[in-house]
């Protein structure tokens, strides 16, 4: 029986989950499966995975063909490496705390990887954030300080208007004497002419 290594789509549309399964690869894509060996999430960022090493290393050891998801999963999770260094320890090329020694070694740097990527994007996320409440902050002050000018505007026209009105007033008596005298001393003139 021809077994596939793939992934099983669950999840809603347009939130894709899958479960990593071991299955006959004449099987449906969402059909029966032999054996779960993991999850895998790409909506998180970075994508969780989780998978049963041991288990997919069996079945990899057993002749099952990964898909090329799967693959790069396996690759991802060590999977593949662990199955080449259990290679290894059957051509003993390798004792078996060589081959755990150097697992667990790159385990280690993976997991540093990732970390440093979820602190690099969770930084990224407070950076943002931090200039995000920077532009808001500028833009209420420049909001308070245009009520203020606002505010000013508003009161000096008040006192303004009483000004020019008692002004306005004051002048408008001498600007009528002033028309009359102008209008007199012309209308002599234009009979004359």
């Amino acid at each position: 029986m021809p077994v596939k290594i793939r992934l099983q789509r669950h999840g809603k549309k347009g939130k894709p989950f899958y479960w990593i399964v071991a299955a006959d690869a004449r099987s449906k894509r969402d059909g029966k499966y032999l054996e779960k060996l993991g999850i895998y999430n790409p909506n998180t960022n970075p994508a969780t995975v989780e998978l049963n090493v041991d288990g997919a290393v069996t079945w990899l050891q057993n002749g099952a063909q990964p898909t090329d998801t799967a693959k790069a999963i396996l690759s991802y999770k060590g999977a593949l490496l662990k199955n080449h260094l259990a290679g290894g320890v059957r051509k003993g090329a390798l004792t078996e705390e060589q081959a755990e020694a150097k697992f667990n070694a790159w385990l280690e740097e993976k997991g540093s990887k990732v970390v440093a990527k979820s602190d690099s994007l969770a930084k990224a996320q407070a950076d943002a954030k931090a200039k995000a409440i920077e532009a808001e902050k500028a833009v209420n002050e420049a909001r308070t300080a245009a009520a203020v000018v606002e505010e000013t505007v508003e009161e000096a026209p008040e006192n303004a208007v009483e000004e020019t009105v008692e002004s306005v007033v004051e002048e408008a008596p001498e600007a009528e004497t002033t028309t009359k005298e102008a209008t007199v001393e012309e209308t002599p003139e234009s009979k004359e002419e």
